[in-house]
């Protein structure tokens, strides 16, 4: 089991940016792919990006979001441009093992980073 700690979350108004991190624990992190998510009010937890050998955004981020990882540190960022305020929801991470699908989660879904967005 991976343990998973989300921060980096905050109020920010429209258009604005804001940098999320994800702290695991784990000896083969840099094995792991890695993802974020997001959940907003009365909606399911929908997928956002993920980076491991490839690189995937959901189409709703892409070009605004950028995903990067430091290995040496065990962290997954998530960099956030150009926010709107259909972005706001809690923010959560989570890994896989490379070449494998979301079915296999190796973290718990913790208490993630609330992102709100101002119109």
């Amino acid at each position: 089991q991976v343990q998973l700690v989300e921060s980096g979350g905050g109020l920010v108004q429209a258009g604005g940016s804001l940098r999320l991190s994800c702290a695991a624990s784990g000896r083969t992190f840099s094995s792991y792919t890695m993802g974020w998510f997001r959940q907003a009010p009365g909606k399911e937890r929908e997928f956002v990006a993920a980076r491991g050998s490839n690189t995937n955004y959901a189409d709703s981020v892409k070009d605004r979001f950028t995903i990067s990882r430091d290995n040496a540190k065990s962290t997954v960022y998530l960099q956030m441009d150009s926010l709107k305020a259909e972005d706001t929801a809690v923010y959560y991470c989570n890994a896989r093992p490379e070449y494998t699908s979301w079915s296999r989660l190796l973290g718990s879904w913790g208490q993630g980073t609330q992102v709100t967005v101002s119109s």
